[in-house]
């Protein structure tokens, strides 16, 4: 068992290296690529995004590179120090003092994790809002807002943690040596409920929410519903300006807890054209079950790791190849997997990535049927302009991380189908 473990501990040490050292290396090519060709505006967009524009576009995406880098290095001796530092046994050792009770110390236990592992990234997520964000002009929030929404987040956190995870220790405890297929039965419960929730008692918490009261923009986009057969529980406008001049429009909940939500600062810089392709996108996802999928994806994939957690439990070896102790408490158990688990998952990545760039291809042809393929270039092309978003991202880097295509392939492929 013993030598299990030191093949672990090398093991993991190897990925979560060879993880930080991928990720500093494709921000380093990204940092190169766009700086290589901010001198001049890609030719398909010369017309409409101005060389100004195109050039802060470039430097804002460095300075995002360059905290990443910052954060990732944080975020990685943060993991050795919660693991083969101690952190966690000294957290654990904390809360068996200052408690009674299995459920009870592992709700200090995590509660005590949560706190440390913010006070370690806030400094952090300050530096983004308050220095990065605002030097390019995009934060418009301001201090005492950060401070409101950093406690009510902390709360709000706190409060539905503490209930799933008091329920998934009190399963752990409980439900027998089967009790993984029941701990996955709650969590996927839980996701459910918070999902349904989220749009009408957790995201007011934070942002102000209005009826679409534009009469033709509204007559527009219902049109559009009906004619793509979505329900929805509601038009509104989030009060997004509060907080950045960034702009987009989304989905949320699911049955009557439906909403279509937009940013106010889409309403105020989109004409009602763009705004109805940008949404005849958004319904593609739904109209093509992407989101179906996604949520069929992730309740396989979260049934996997719960019968995974279910084997470790009996393996002594992941928690001593961690430098973890209290073998068989269930709070430990958790920590092990969750932070064991995603050095592992890394390269997986780019297929996740791809899979998502699929679908968003597939949601722009589909919106090219629904509205003219015209209004919803000139959409991206103020969306791309309007979020300092890079024109030119290097194609590693993209195929890791990026969830959207390019802006030249997207476009691309949407005067194709004008033809």
């Amino acid at each position: 068992m013993i030598m299990m473990s030191n093949i672990f501990s090398y093991v993991f040490l190897f990925f979560v290296l060879s993880a930080a050292s991928i990720k500093l290396w494709l921000s380093w090519r990204q940092i190169v690529t766009v700086k290589s060709h901010e001198g001049s505006v890609p030719k398909a967009f010369s017309e409409d995004i101005p060389l100004e524009a195109h050039q802060k576009a470039a430097n804002y995406t460095v300075a995002k590179m360059k905290l990443s880098n910052v954060s990732t290095v944080i975020d990685t001796v943060l993991l050795l120090a919660l693991t083969f530092g101690g952190v966690l046994n000294w957290l654990f050792e904390v809360s068996e003092l200052t408690s009674q009770g299995n459920i009870l110390s592992g709700l200090v236990f995590f509660g005590l994790l949560g706190l440390f592992i913010t006070a370690v990234q806030l400094p952090i997520d300050l530096y983004k809002t308050f220095i990065l964000e605002e030097k390019f002009g995009f934060n418009k929030m301001s201090p005492s807002l950060f401070i409101k929404d950093f406690f009510i987040g902390l709360v709000v956190t706190a409060v539905i943690g503490s209930v799933f995870i008091a329920g998934l220790l009190w399963v752990m405890e409980t439900a027998g040596i089967n009790w993984w297929w029941y701990a996955w039965l709650l969590a996927i419960s839980f996701w459910f409920f918070i999902q349904y929730i989220s749009p009408t008692v957790l995201a007011p918490m934070f942002n102000k929410f209005s009826p679409l009261e534009n009469d033709n923009l509204k007559e527009r986009i219902e049109g559009l519903l009906k004619k793509c057969g979505f329900q929805s529980g509601g038009l509104f406008v989030m009060d997004g300006s509060r907080r950045s001049s960034h702009g987009n429009a989304y989905f949320t909940g699911f049955g009557k807890s439906k909403r279509i939500v937009f940013f106010d600062t889409l309403i105020n810089k989109h004409s009602a054209d763009e705004i109805e392709a940008v949404l005849a996108h958004e319904l593609g996802h739904f109209k093509l079950r992407h989101v179906l999928k996604l949520t069929c994806f992730m309740v396989i994939v979260s049934l996997v790791f719960f019968g995974l957690l279910g084997a470790l439990q009996q393996s002594a070896f992941v928690h001593e190849g961690l430098n973890l102790k209290a073998f068989g408490s269930s709070s430990m158990l958790l920590a092990a997997f969750y932070f064991g688990l995603p050095p592992f998952l890394f390269l997986f990545r780019p297929v996740f990535a791809a899979y998502l760039r699929k679908n968003e291809f597939e949601a722009d042809a589909y919106a090219a049927q629904q509205a003219p393929a015209k209004e919803l270039i000139k959409a991206l092309i103020k969306l791309y302009k309007d979020n300092s978003s890079t024109l030119t991202p290097d194609k590693l880097y993209s195929a890791f991380y990026d969830s959207h295509p390019p802006a030249s392939a997207r476009i691309a492929r949407l005067e194709a189908s004008m033809n």
